[in-house]
């Protein structure tokens, strides 16, 4: 186990862990600590470590273009390798109110030793980028523990180390919170533009896609007509809107994100969320050079601009219940400095029921994200 691992194992006895067993529910939170109290029991915990054999992968790098490559790619190697029966849990270790100090990774439950499970195992243990633990029952009846996991010389699973699971309160804002600054919504244009270039290396349309922002902006600060952004759910009328403004108010319409990026608007699409939210925050800035640019002549009208994308950002890193998203007045709700304003905002609303029958009829291909809106009654509140 490298030195990395270790180190990140070493932490965890000042940090929480909280596994994502129910979006209707809170996460089961709990801490780690040497010797663990046994006056007490904790039934809670039996139905998560009870079941078979539990296990947890945690991405230890620190590189984040590496970390999110390796998080995804996680998550499909351990529902392949350890079959259909097991549960596969959203699980994260951080240290309370820390902004950036969340370490994703999964919980996988109800793991049965078969030949196959034992050597997707193995193949786990062997990456020097993931902490894995098993979860055992404790000295006490009840009690459960942690134990660090390596690969020991016969190609098996050792223990690295053991540590008592302890309960812990709900902490005041959901830990998904704290990964959303320039990870799931970009607050500014450099941020954004850096992941697209240190991606490009394992992306080759980032390539592209830098190259025509590089062309667009930067953008032309003049004295400048009204600039009115619609936005709304999929199927709430912003096409019929927008076509009628530009009409009444002989204005320009424009869309985000633009039509000049769309030749890899789908294969975005399909990569991590730190890739897929970096490209659509370009894409706001490349709208704002082109609204900078019509606005000189004539009203712009914009289907969709910064607030979808953050919208979309923050529903999908915020795990559970609305609940859990940042409470009003966030830091994660302002306006990115460097972007251009508009001077006025309509959002559309729609029945959810109109909405669906508005979409069966339109047909077509749709994004990830479009079609959890379209089956998930959660995503769609938040």
């Amino acid at each position: 186990m490298s030195r990395r691992v270790l180190g990140c194992l070493g932490q965890c006895s000042s940090r929480v862990f909280a596994i994502e067993t129910d979006p209707k529910v809170d996460p089961v939170y709990f801490s780690l600590i040497k010797n663990p109290p046994t006056d007490a029991e904790m039934p809670a915990f039996q139905e998560i470590f009870g079941r078979e054999k539990s296990y947890s992968f945690q991405v230890c790098v620190e590189d984040r273009i590496q970390r999110a490559l390796l998080h995804d790619d996680l998550r499909h190697q351990l529902i392949s390798g350890f079959g259909g029966d097991v549960k596969v849990f959203e699980m994260s270790s951080f240290r309370p109110n820390a902004q950036n100090s969340l370490v994703k990774g999964f919980f996988v439950n109800g793991v049965c030793g078969t030949p196959e499970t034992d050597q997707t195992l193995s193949k786990l243990l062997q990456s020097n980028r993931l902490a894995v633990c098993t979860y055992v029952p404790g000295d006490a009846v009840g009690r459960w523990c942690q134990e660090p996991l390596r690969p020991a010389k016969d190609g098996a699973a050792a223990a690295a180390g053991r540590y008592g699971v302890v309960p812990v309160p709900s902490p005041d804002h959901h830990p998904s919170a704290l990964d959303i600054i320039n990870s799931s919504v970009f607050y500014n244009f450099i941020e954004a533009h850096n992941v697209m270039a240190e991606c490009a290396h394992v992306i080759t349309e980032a390539k592209h896609v830098l190259q025509r922002v590089d062309q667009t902006l930067p953008m032309r600060t003049t004295d400048r007509f009204p600039v009115i952004v619609i936005e709304g759910l999929d199927a709430t009328g912003k096409t019929t809107l927008t076509e009628s403004l530009k009409q009444s108010l002989g204005g320009v319409l424009l869309r985000s994100p633009p039509p000049c990026l769309s030749p890899w608007r789908a294969c975005f699409d399909a990569k991590p969320a730190l890739f897929r939210r970096a490209f659509y925050a370009l894409g706001n800035y490349v709208t704002a050079a082109h609204i900078s640019a019509e606005s000189a002549r004539a009203p712009v009208i914009v289907d969709r601009y910064w607030h979808s994308t953050a919208a979309y950002g923050i529903g999908t890193s915020v795990s559970g219940k609305v609940g859990n998203l940042p409470p009003r007045g966030s830091e994660v709700y302002r306006w990115p400095g460097d972007l251009l304003r508009p001077d006025l905002v309509l959002l559309l609303t729609v029945s959810p029921e109109e909405r669906l029958r508005r979409i069966r009829g339109r047909g077509g291909e749709k994004t990830r994200e479009e079609v959890e809106l379209e089956a998930n009654q959660l995503f769609r509140s938040k």
